[in-house]
């Protein structure tokens, strides 16, 4: 039997670079399979809301569809950071919000969101700070709120099966490992000049937090030690940020992770970026590997016209608007998968809802509990190691790479220096 949907009316808040690469791309699809409703994109910068308005490779791929956005474009600049509220305060309890906000604003404007009754989709990580996501954890509980975070590396299909071959015990017990993700050079004349700064983030935190999740997602252990160290850089505007950072996670079984993360990809190179990750295991008098190369996925193209970048490397795998029967281009990818995997489950629970309103509550808790367990949608109940893991890292690399512990019998459990 077909899952039934209610179609939940959708506000975006932020109109950044991956709110037009990933996230309103996904919702606008969603809104063609019933699970979204109307979609409201909110940002205090016109030109990111006159950016995605005018999008030719959005009208190419959603003719059928349209989006509002708040406040109009004739507004100007806003200085308000709390525009949001004034749309969700015109919206009914239990639709959906979308947080695509610089990593520092996430828990502001969670705690924002949440006396609103909304369901969330965060981007990662959901906090900066392991307490604040207990806080939003127990309070999305008592509400009956789902959350969840944009780790969508977990949907990956590569992915998805190392996690059954280890818990199948295949591979043997992790031992040491090698991560990287080099963003391109180009993010630095972005809005990323604006906010990617010392004090607020780093790119171990912004995006070296996707493969401490994934190797977490495939073994199921635990990170108990966590020392990252950052390479200084200015951003053309003349801020400090962050630029190159190198992380080492320990593991409860000893196993061992290093994460090499940057904003300098080269932008002439062939990939989008540089990524991936090696595993080792140590068998029965034997050993296991696992390579995962997400650079260079077997895809690459030569254009000869209309595309800058003449040589590629393709990735067809993370996101991609392809051809299908109805109007216009659909999206493809575990990118997309991870956003309709969130969107979808708050659809399905208000729909349930919908057949037996009396025990609403009840519905929503349920759902919230079922998806913790399964761990599969990443939620702050069952990924909140990763904020005890950035709120390690971002101690380490301000304090020169100390190491910092993570105690698990503390209760909560808490972040140390060693």
């Amino acid at each position: 039997m077909a899952q039934q949907q209610k179609a939940l009316d959708l506000t975006i808040i932020g109109a950044g670079m991956i709110v037009n690469d990933l996230l309103l791309p996904s919702a606008l699809h969603l809104r063609r399979l019933g699970v979204i409703g109307e979609i409201t994109v909110c940002d205090m910068r016109m030109s990111a809301l006159k950016a995605l308005k005018e999008s030719a490779e959005l009208r190419e791929a959603f003719p059928d569809q349209e989006f509002q956005v708040y406040p109009s474009l004739e507004s100007g600049d806003s200085t308000d950071p709390e525009l949001y509220k004034q749309i969700l305060s015109k919206k009914s309890p239990f639709g959906a919000v979308i947080i695509a906000l610089p990593d520092h604003l996430h828990y502001p404007v969670l705690k924002g969101v949440l006396p609103f009754n909304q369901h969330i989709l965060c981007v990662k990580p959901l906090t900066l700070r392991y307490d604040q996501a207990l806080e939003i954890e127990s309070e999305a509980y008592e509400r009956g709120v789902f959350v969840g975070v944009e780790y969508h590396k977990r949907f990956d299909r590569r992915a998805l099966l190392a996690r059954k071959h280890y818990r199948s015990g295949d591979f043997g017990d992790f031992a040491l490992g090698e991560a990287k993700l080099i963003e391109p050079y180009f993010y630095r004349h972005s809005n990323f000049q604006n906010w990617f700064t010392c004090e607020n983030t780093d790119p171990f935190v912004y995006v070296g937090c996707h493969y401490v999740d994934l190797a977490c997602f495939i073994t199921g252990l635990r990170p108990v030690e966590v020392s990252v160290s950052g390479r200084k850089g200015r951003f053309p505007n003349g801020r400090e940020g962050y630029l190159w950072s190198n992380g080492r996670v320990t593991f409860e079984n000893g196993g061992i992770l290093s994460v090499n993360n940057g904003l300098g990809y080269p932008d002439d190179a062939a990939g989008g970026n540089d990524q991936g990750m090696v595993m080792y295991f140590d068998g029965d008098d034997c050993a296991g590997l696992l390579d995962h190369d997400d650079h260079v996925r077997g895809v690459e193209y030569g254009f000869s016209a209309n595309i800058a970048k003449r040589f590629q490397y393709v990735n067809p795998d993370f996101y991609r608007v392809v051809p299908w029967p109805g109007k216009g281009l659909k999206p493809v990818g575990y990118g997309y998968d991870s956003v309709a995997a969130t969107l979808t489950e708050a659809s399905r629970i208000e729909a349930e809802v919908n057949t037996d309103p009396e025990h609403a509550l009840e519905i929503r808790r349920r759902s919230i509990e079922e998806a913790d367990t399964k761990g599969l949608i990443a939620t702050p109940g069952n990924s909140s190691y990763n904020e005890l893991v950035q709120e390690a890292a971002r101690l380490s690399i301000l304090n020169g790479g100390d190491v910092y512990r993570i105690d698990y019998n503390t209760d909560p459990p808490s972040v140390h220096k060693r």
